[in-house]
């Protein structure tokens, strides 16, 4: 029975020098899917390619092409990282304007504050100075001998002065209020000046002080409920004494006792007296004032005076801080003429209420008064106002604080400026001085 198995290869011989038929075709097709395999691999190399240089450098959008084409499109950057940087850039942008608005503050303020001289400034910065003569008061709650108090019966106290030269005199009051500033009977029950010598050695001095309501004794009116008296140093055991006086009064309200305490500083030497007619004249677009002093000490010395308009209000503080020698001179007190001008003062003007004293380091007390001159003491003459300079006021001091601060102006303005040309045209940036 014959087999249908094909017959063993080892049985067939294939031709001499060559293939038999069935490998040839069979060749073939090895060759042509591996042409194929390859075909496929370049196109899909290509492919590869093509999409990575359009990832890293997207060709210029072409005007012919189809809005289908723009929309689909992939943007150029991404949103997130343009969203940073425009909230990172007006971060910077604020804190660069406000390191400008920190740096024209100090520059503008310093150049304000400076465009007078010190020896001639605005009444308006020293309110305590305007009426140095007025008497102090002041009223606390009752105060017993152990330290403890009493909320409903207020004690008002006054005294004329609290600095004493040698012929000078210094008035005090007392009197007891209630809570609705009722006046309160009040009885002295006694009342005496000492000196306070601070651990030295020397004799402390002592005197009974009159101080009742009587109408005597600079009480003004008998039986008003003020208990007044006076202490003139010069003309007593203190007339010697330099330092601090304390005139304690043990008084009784309603039947409770209390202590209260007046201390004066009385200086016995005469460093310097005034003498002659106070005279003035303008120079160098300023109006000055010049007070003839004799000068027995010399010394460092501080003057200080009030000058009020022609309509009696104040408006200059006067001083004059500098060394003087023993002998006759003038003491100069200057008004700065931008001064007169930025106030649009009235003339004629007042000079009035002029202390001085000589400064003493290093010792207490550390001056050495002259007497005051309280009230007016001279008036000036009439002047236009376009006599005087409308010139800040210039020394080596403040144009180097000037120049110190307008480095950091700049520097704060170009900085803003970079960020954001716009600056450049405000006005507020160019001149924060003058656009506030």
């Amino acid at each position: 029975m014959r087999s249908n198995k094909p017959q063993s290869k080892k049985n067939h011989q294939p031709p001499p020098g060559g293939f038999s038929a069935p490998q040839v075709n069979k060749k073939r097709k090895v060759l042509m899917i591996a042409a194929l395999v390859g075909l496929v691999a370049t196109v899909v190399i290509g492919i590869s390619f093509s999409s990575s240089n359009e990832t890293i450098a997207p060709p210029l959008a072409n005007k012919s092409q189809t809005p289908n084409t723009e929309f689909l499109s992939m943007p150029a950057g991404s949103g997130v990282i343009d969203a940073k940087t425009a909230a990172e850039k007006e971060q910077q942008k604020k804190q660069l304007q406000m390191r400008f608005d920190e740096v024209s503050k100090t520059f503008c303020n310093y150049r304000e504050s400076t465009k007078y001289p010190n020896s001639s400034r605005p009444i308006s910065q020293h309110p305590d100075q305007v009426y140095p003569n007025l008497a102090i008061k002041e009223t606390h709650s009752m105060r017993n001998r152990h330290g403890g108090s009493d909320k409903n019966i207020q004690i008002q106290t006054t005294q004329s002065r609290v600095y004493l030269s040698a012929k000078e005199t210094v008035e005090i009051n007392l009197r007891a209020l209630d809570a609705s500033g009722n006046s309160l009977p009040l009885i002295v029950e006694g009342a005496a000046a000492r000196g306070l010598t601070f651990g030295d050695n020397r004799t402390v001095p002592q005197l009974a002080i009159n101080l009742a309501d009587n109408g005597r004794d600079g009480d003004q009116v008998a039986g008003d409920g003020i208990a007044s008296g006076r202490l003139t140093p010069g003309a007593s055991p203190f007339a010697a004494f330099d330092g601090t006086i304390r005139i304690e009064v043990n008084y009784a309200v309603n039947g409770n006792r209390g202590q209260v305490f007046f201390d004066v500083i009385y200086t016995p030497e005469v460093p310097a007296v005034w003498t002659g007619k106070i005279r003035e004249t303008v120079e160098n677009g300023n109006l000055k004032f010049y007070l003839p002093v004799s000068v027995k000490m010399a010394g460092r010395y501080i003057v200080s005076a009030r000058l009020d308009d022609a309509k009696g209000k104040p408006f200059a503080y006067l001083s004059f801080n500098d060394l003087l020698a023993v002998g006759n001179t003038e003491i100069p007190l200057n008004v700065a003429g931008k001064l007169l001008r930025d106030s649009e003062v009235s003339f004629p003007l007042g000079l009035r209420d002029v202390d001085a004293y000589l400064l003493k380091e290093n010792v207490d007390p550390d001056r050495a008064l002259m007497a005051r001159l309280e009230g007016q003491q001279y008036v000036s003459k009439s002047y236009s106002l376009k006599t005087f300079s409308d010139a800040e006021w210039e020394s080596e001091e403040r144009s180097r604080y000037l120049k110190e601060f307008g480095k950091d102006l700049e520097q704060a303005r170009a900085s803003l400026i970079a960020i954001d040309p716009g600056f450049g045209h405000n006005a507020k940036i160019q001149d924060p001085c003058n656009n506030p």
